[in-house]
């Protein structure tokens, strides 16, 4: 380009350069002005989304928090309410969708859980918490075979976790299969050898898959753990007595006693083994008390029967009998016991009647050990 020369810049005479070099000075200063502005909207708008977006993720965030200080606190409505604004906010969020299931577990909002559980298993089934919380879901709604699948599928996603192992044992005692929840039980004590409750079930299943000695050293553990565990002393005392050890077994009932002073079943074996060592006058008092907590037990009645009729008080003891032998008509034993109480009152053709029965149902449907024998653990 050749210079503007001072003529071609005098008034009148336009010059042949002068203009569009100015314009294009123009043109390029109002583009760069230009790109000026795009930036700096691009920028203010890149700022207005991000802090849109920390603003959205803080509130994420605190609902999260809110929820679990409200689980932590036991308000599980609560709980619900900020998982639910938190899986609206955030359906992808892992956090907020387990918080949400384990909110409606807790606030026993059973088809909830099992429409969240089930939604959020399988958009995450590698998750152990997820799988374990809903088994558990399944299993409050009774649907035991679906509560095992569950449980187990966490058991081998996280096979540390002492709360999978036993709540797959609990799942396993309500289906009777001791030596199954024993193995998890076993595997739970030893992720975690101080719950005592875990000792007392373990107690449990030893019992009742006839290794009595090894129940009552996981009773007695429970019990060194913790001295209040519900039913810890009644279990101790049954094991001592299956054994034969009644003076033991005794001790145990009346030290559980002061914890549970009106438990039917508490009362019952007390007043049982009372009755097995020859104490009629206290056995009869426990088991008076007994039949008056829970009036269906049979045994109860039974023993209370045999108890009055063995002080001698047969005109006490045949209600008694007579309210076990309608609740088991089928049991020889008791139909031999209401003989004796009426033979013992006079009415012999009443007895007589009362040993035919027995006889016929002896041969018919023998009862090992009859009614005293008390009811499975």
């Amino acid at each position: 380009m050749q210079p503007i020369t001072f003529m071609e810049l005098l008034p009148g005479r336009p010059p042949s350069f002068a203009r569009p070099r100015h314009l294009q000075l123009l043109q390029n200063l109002h583009a760069d002005w230009g790109k000026r502005h795009l930036l700096c909207g691009l920028l203010a708008m890149a700022c207005v989304f991000g802090a849109s977006a920390q603003s959205q993720d803080r509130q994420l965030e605190t609902l999260i928090e809110n929820g679990q200080s409200d689980l932590d606190a036991g308000d599980f409505g609560r709980a619900v309410v900020s998982f639910e604004r938190a899986t609206q906010m955030a359906p992808d969020n892992l956090e907020a969708n387990r918080g949400l299931l384990l909110s409606y577990l807790q606030a026993k909002r059973l088809p909830d859980a099992e429409n969240a559980g089930q939604s959020a298993t399988a958009r995450w089934p590698q998750d152990a918490p997820l799988q374990h919380w809903l088994g558990l879901v399944y299993f409050k709604e009774r649907q035991n075979a679906k509560a095992l699948e569950r449980l187990r599928s966490a058991e081998g996603l996280d096979g540390t976790r002492f709360d999978i192992h036993f709540d797959v044992a609990l799942v396993l005692l309500s289906e009777e299969q001791y030596a199954a929840a024993a193995e998890e039980l076993e595997k739970a004590i030893r992720l975690d050898p101080n719950t005592a409750m875990a000792h007392v079930l373990l107690g449990r299943c030893y019992q009742n898959t006839n290794r009595t000695v090894q129940a009552i050293e996981q009773f007695q553990v429970a019990l060194r753990l913790d001295r209040n565990i519900p039913l810890g002393h009644y279990h101790l005392g049954f094991a001592y007595a299956s054994l034969g050890h009644n003076p033991e077994a005794i001790a145990e009932y009346k030290k559980e006693q002061t914890h549970s002073p009106d438990n039917p079943l508490v009362l019952y074996q007390l007043g049982h083994c009372l009755l097995e060592a020859g104490e009629w006058k206290s056995a009869a008092a426990h088991l008076k008390r007994a039949v008056e907590a829970d009036p269906q037990n049979s045994d109860a009645s039974y023993d209370l029967g045999k108890a009055l009729l063995l002080e001698g008080d047969a005109e006490s003891a045949l209600p008694a009998l007579r309210h076990a032998s309608e609740l088991k008509p089928a049991d020889p034993s008791v139909h031999y016991q209401l003989a004796r109480a009426l033979g013992k009152m006079g009415r012999k053709e009443e007895a007589q009647q009362e040993f035919q029965t027995f006889a016929v149902l002896k041969k018919t449907q023998p009862v090992a050990g009859g009614m005293a024998a008390g009811p499975t653990q």
